[in-house]
């Protein structure tokens, strides 16, 4: 399995306004907010961070997305939980979820079926 860069850290939060505010505090850059309470924020040329609001009745939760060069360089292994198989975004990426050792969730990012 090849994975690339980590591309975006993707953070779910109770309330999408003070989180954003906070992240600017810390040095980072607004990038886009969405009509549905959530938004990207960047910090120079690192990974974006995408904040997402969810219900109080979801606990808060953040997943580290890396990049891959597409699906085919992914090759299941024994050790490799594989959560969800890739599947499309409204954004138009194909994303997987794979489940390390310690059972923290990881998302992969590979270029839409249109991009290739």
């Amino acid at each position: 399995m090849s994975s690339g860069r980590i591309e975006a850290v993707y953070l779910t939060t109770h309330n999408w306004g003070k989180s954003a505010k906070f992240f600017q505090a810390l040095g980072f850059t607004l990038e886009f907010e969405t009509d549905h309470a959530s938004g990207q924020l960047r910090r120079g040329d690192g990974p974006y961070l995408f904040i997402a609001e969810v219900p109080t009745s979801e606990t808060p939760d953040m997943q580290v997305v890396l990049t891959v060069p597409d699906e085919q360089s992914v090759r299941p292994q024994p050790i490799v939980d594989v959560v969800t198989p890739f599947e499309d975004t409204h954004w138009g990426t194909r994303d997987m979820t794979v489940r390390d050792p310690d059972g923290r969730v990881w998302r992969l990012q590979a270029p839409g079926t249109s991009a290739a």
